[in-house]
């Protein structure tokens, strides 16, 4: 007898990755999607992310739709990305740069801000699809052996689906329930590394950063590389803002299970007081006028996940790959997965059974690249941030070698990656019919 009952999904987390999957499988018919966020309301916590070729690549297959998404959140697209030394024996000098026109009128990346992204994302979803207030608390049935799988939630009440997704970041629950409480790749790592952030208007930053380099007619993300710390300045919200990153090393917190810690303004001051006149400045106006501020710590999935999948269950966006954004590709990552798992989920299964096979065709195209991506993003961090085993000057030695890390990244051939997956899946079902 033909299964036709529709597919139930349920996306536990609603962040941007659990919300671009669900937007995705949105058009599929026989899917029912529905997303669950912990929070009271979905919303997303940072400020902006780079868009990069590869994924705006993956908005495109995923549909007109999720490309508006990206437009109607007020991203803008950088014209170029140029990467300078903020000490050393070259302070100012370009270390290695990428313009739109030289590089074949390829795109770069877009900037968006997260909360923007996601609320347009959401939007047209069916208010009956999003369900806060859910934090998971176990999962029945998540073997494999029966029909479905239930969902509990701490506040009393349940849900039945044929499929989880966890979407539910770096503090992941539903990683645990693929890899296990125990297995050491279940957790995340504190790199050391913190970060500062804000959001100022467009022309309080171009008056303390200078005219050059914001510039709304020529956008071009800003990247400095100092001794034990680094800054980066880019625009979004249709050019209305730009957003100040400033981040540095602190050896005592590598590991430690601090997420977070208060820098002061002194401290600020003293890490970037060497630094060229035009940043130190653009820091004492824009970081400093507050005595202290919260800043984060980066980190990362240290150890790879073994499998992104068990059974009905697999894991997506930081829940399986949370990584440094030394390389701007976590939200990246998170849009490829979607694409992958949407075409697999809507287009390519019809029955839980074969959504089942699915997850694992995704597992397998998926996990030798993201990890690949966070290993990559790792050294580079090491790189820009001068910690390296080859400090940044060596790249001054042969120009466009810096950029280069990136190009297994964004040089992605995005259809073909998804068709690889889509005939895994085929193999699958075939061995299965045998």
């Amino acid at each position: 007898m033909v299964d036709t009952r529709p597919i139930r999904v349920a996306i536990s987390g609603g962040g941007l990755a659990g919300a671009s999957l669900l937007h995705a499988l949105l058009k599929y018919p026989h899917v029912d999607a529905h997303i669950f966020e912990s929070s009271a309301a979905f919303k997303e916590a940072g400020m902006a992310i780079g868009v990069t070729r590869n994924a705006l690549a993956s908005l495109d297959l995923m549909g007109s739709s999720t490309t508006q998404c990206l437009e109607r959140a007020g991203a803008v697209a950088m014209q170029g990305v140029r990467f300078l030394l903020a000490g050393g024996y070259r302070p100012g000098s370009v270390v290695d740069e990428v313009d739109y026109t030289t590089s074949g009128n390829k795109r770069l990346t877009s900037i968006v801000h997260r909360a923007d992204f996601l609320r347009e994302l959401l939007a047209d979803v069916p208010q009956e699809r999003m369900h806060a207030s859910k934090k998971l608390d176990r999962v029945d049935g998540a073997n494999g052996s029966g029909h479905s799988i239930t969902l509990h939630f701490t506040d009393g009440t349940t849900h039945e689906c044929d499929i989880l997704v966890g979407a539910d970041g770096i503090h992941s629950t539903v990683r645990k329930l693929v890899l296990g409480e125990d297995d050491p790749a279940a957790s995340p790592r504190n790199t050391g590394v913190w970060t500062a952030m804000t959001l100022q208007p467009y022309a309080a930053a171009q008056a303390s950063i200078g005219k050059d380099a914001v510039n709304f007619e020529d956008p071009h993300e800003h990247s400095w590389i100092g001794r034990g710390s680094f800054l980066m300045h880019n625009l979004l919200g249709n050019g209305q803002l730009v957003q100040l990153v400033v981040a540095a090393r602190e050896k005592e917190a590598v590991g430690s299970d601090s997420w977070g810690r208060t820098v002061n303004a002194d401290d600020l001051r003293r890490i970037y007081q060497d630094w060229p006149p035009h940043l130190s400045k653009a820091v004492e106006s824009l970081l400093c006028q507050q005595p202290s501020q919260p800043a984060m710590y980066l980190w990362e999935h240290h150890l790879p996940a073994r499998t992104y999948v068990s059974g009905p269950v697999c894991i997506m966006g930081d829940a399986a790959h949370a990584t440094t954004p030394w390389q701007g590709s976590g939200g990246g990552m998170s849009l490829e997965d979607s694409l992958v798992l949407s075409t697999l989920l809507g287009g390519h299964a019809s029955t839980p059974a074969e959504a089942r096979l699915a997850l694992r065709a995704y597992d397998q195209v998926r996990r030798p690249r993201t990890q690949r991506i966070v290993e990559s993003s790792r050294g580079t961090g090491d790189v820009l941030t001068g910690a390296g085993e080859q400090g940044v000057e060596g790249y001054f030695k042969e120009p466009g070698t810096l950029l280069r890390r990136w190009d297994f990244i964004l040089d992605l051939d995005v259809e073909k990656h998804v068709k690889d997956a889509v005939e895994l899946l085929d193999q699958l079902k075939r061995e299965v019919a045998t």
